[in-house]
């Protein structure tokens, strides 16, 4: 099989986000970038699982500035056959589907997979608008994945519970939470990525319809109200007057 694993590169877990003056940047200063989990955890793995059970390659693509080698070398050397970065610093959702669909169509790849969302846009958008550019079937939030031949049967979340799919390939595939197992490079892993390949490709022109006007951080939680567990009142007006989910 011919698999292709979209990689994102994005904030570590424990950053505090803050913007610039005016709001509309994100703060980069002194913060550490990691691959985003969800591509990392599920989508890159469970592509590999298939490869090793199947035969077939396993490449990676992101698209970014140079600085996001280091996130992609990882995912070489996790177990990914070759790699392709297109040298484009991100604007959108939009723009980085349509990117990566236009290098895609000419690679006849039979599984495109991503992760279900960014930790830090979490806007779940580039699978269904990169399987529109492909013109491919799109499958969100599969928590398992098992082939029979060019057939998948996937598990995917749904709101209060779980629906299983067929699919016949080639598809675009969302991972979450539980379609594979995360593995950790060894240090055999680790010396091949420096000599696995990674193709840069310049982006094609894009039109960007989306632009980002302003940032603003959430408001603060408000402090904890303690009620007497005798006071059984108190804590029906509070959910009723207050929290307004009663």
């Amino acid at each position: 099989m011919k698999l292709l694993v979209c990689v994102n590169q994005t904030p570590e877990t424990t950053t505090t986000p803050s913007f610039n003056a005016d709001n509309t940047k994100f703060n980069t200063a002194g913060v550490n970038y990691i691959m985003n989990p969800y591509d990392e955890w599920y989508a890159l793995v469970r592509a590999l699982e298939l490869k090793e059970a199947a035969g077939g390659t396993v490449t990676i693509i992101n698209v970014g500035p140079a600085t996001n080698d280091t996130v992609i070398r990882k995912g070489l050397a996790i177990g990914a056959d070759d790699a392709v970065r297109i040298n484009s610093t991100p604007t959108s959702a939009m723009a980085v589907a349509k990117q990566v669909a236009e290098y895609a169509k000419a690679q006849s790849y039979d599984i495109v997979f991503l992760g279900k969302e960014s930790i830090d846009y979490n806007g779940a958008e580039v699978g269904a608008m990169l399987a529109e550019y492909l013109d491919m079937p799109f499958v969100s939030f599969g928590t398992k994945l098992e082939m029979n031949g060019n057939t998948a049967t996937i598990n995917r979340d749904i709101e209060g519970g779980e629906e299983v799919v067929e699919v016949a390939t080639p598809f675009v595939l969302s991972a979450a939470k539980g379609l594979a197992e995360q593995r950790i490079p060894n240090m055999r892993g680790i010396m091949m990525a420096k000599r696995k390949p990674l193709n840069v490709v310049e982006p094609i022109a894009f039109d960007d319809p989306v632009a980002i006007v302003q940032y603003s951080m959430p408001s603060a939680k408000s402090a904890v109200k303690m009620v007497d567990p005798e006071d059984m009142e108190e804590l029906v007006r509070l959910l009723h007057e207050e929290a307004k989910i009663i």
